[in-house]
């Protein structure tokens, strides 16, 4: 097995490999899958299991899109990136009955929106995104989203965000209390204002290290998923999960199959697998975050019901999903993501 987080590294292996027998080629998040259970994976079904990395859904998007496709079996991109990727046919349809485990499905991620009648996926984590704190630089009110985009002083400079367009930019709609995909032309000029001031508060775009700034103390306020948050709590313990009252993203992860996958029958099995309870188990005790398959709880560790990241409280505000927009909006928040990181 090899664990690549390099692209280049990974399409020079895989010029040779990908259609090899027993293969399987994952296209996945970083730091979301414990190494052990790809390796009790190839040790249960003799299939060796390459897997490269992204730190975005917009860049994962991009890179399949750049010459991606017909090198990876399976991704995980996250619910509403699901939806552009069958809209783009990018992703395979799984028959019925191939995957034997289905019925391991929980009822509530059985038919979702994004993916109706789990056509093409399979749930895999689900969870929030909002930000961290560390509360020994700041003792103020940490549940709103003004600490996000419009600051006190004594965080100016201290504050990191997500390299992610969906996450950020849904993040900004729930704070200047507008629709995701607004098409007024008035509350996008005022999105894309409010986003440059905030910018210069900003100290750095980053997801891959998002944890380890906020562990460091090289940011005061990170913006953060809600186990990457738990984590860095375990390291730090003054570093405390906001709920903002204005709301929060809230999302679900799924592993799709993806079209002309080179090894498709290792697709199927990895999926499989991945629905066995003590398989997806592992990975929540290893990122901490919820799942979506039934009979799972007897393999958990019980400090995940307790997590404060997971159990928002009562002032906190509405969870939403990232919403779709129609290509023509979408090219308008495009642009103002542009405008944002020039």
């Amino acid at each position: 097995m090899k664990l690549l987080t390099s692209s280049a590294m990974a399409l020079a292996l895989l010029a040779n490999t990908a259609a090899a027998e027993g293969e399987l080629v994952i296209y996945h998040w970083f730091e979301y899958i414990p190494a052990e259970l790809l390796e009790k994976f190839t040790a249960e079904t003799g299939i060796t299991v390459t897997m490269d990395t992204f730190d975005s859904n917009e860049a994962m998007l991009a890179s399949l899109k750049a010459g991606g496709m017909g090198t990876y079996d399976v991704a995980v991109p996250t619910d509403y990136m699901v939806s552009i990727m069958a809209g783009e046919g990018l992703l395979d349809t799984i028959a019925d009955g191939e995957l034997a485990n289905k019925g391991n499905i929980a009822p509530e991620w059985a038919d979702p929106s994004f993916d109706p009648g789990r056509a093409h996926s399979i749930p895999y984590q689900w969870g929030s995104t909002s930000f961290a704190v560390n509360t020994d630089d700041y003792d103020g009110d940490i549940n709103t989203t003004d600490l996000l985009f419009n600051p006190p002083a004594e965080l100016s400079g201290k504050i990191n965000m997500l390299d992610s367009q969906g996450e950020v930019l849904a993040m900004a709609s729930i704070h200047m209390g507008i629709p995701q995909c607004s098409t007024d032309r008035d509350e996008l000029q005022a999105l894309n204002d409010m986003l440059q001031e905030a910018k210069t508060h900003w100290a750095s775009f980053n997801s891959d290290t998002a944890r380890e700034v906020l562990v460091s103390g090289d940011v005061s306020v990170g913006m953060i998923f809600d186990g990457f948050s738990a984590k860095a709590r375990e390291d730090r313990a003054s570093i405390t999960y906001a709920f903002p009252t204005q709301g929060y993203v809230v999302w679900m992860d799924s592993v799709v199959l993806l079209n002309d996958a080179p090894n498709r029958d290792s697709a199927i099995a990895f999926m499989d697998f991945m629905l066995e309870p003590e398989n997806i188990a592992a990975v929540s005790n290893y990122a901490r975050y919820g799942l979506g398959v039934t009979g799972a709880e007897e393999y958990l560790d019980p400090e995940l019901a307790t997590l404060p990241e997971s159990n928002p409280p009562e002032t906190a505000g509405e969870g939403s999903f990232i919403a779709v927009c129609d290509e023509q909006t979408q090219a308008v928040y495009d642009q103002i993501w542009t405008n944002l990181k020039n």
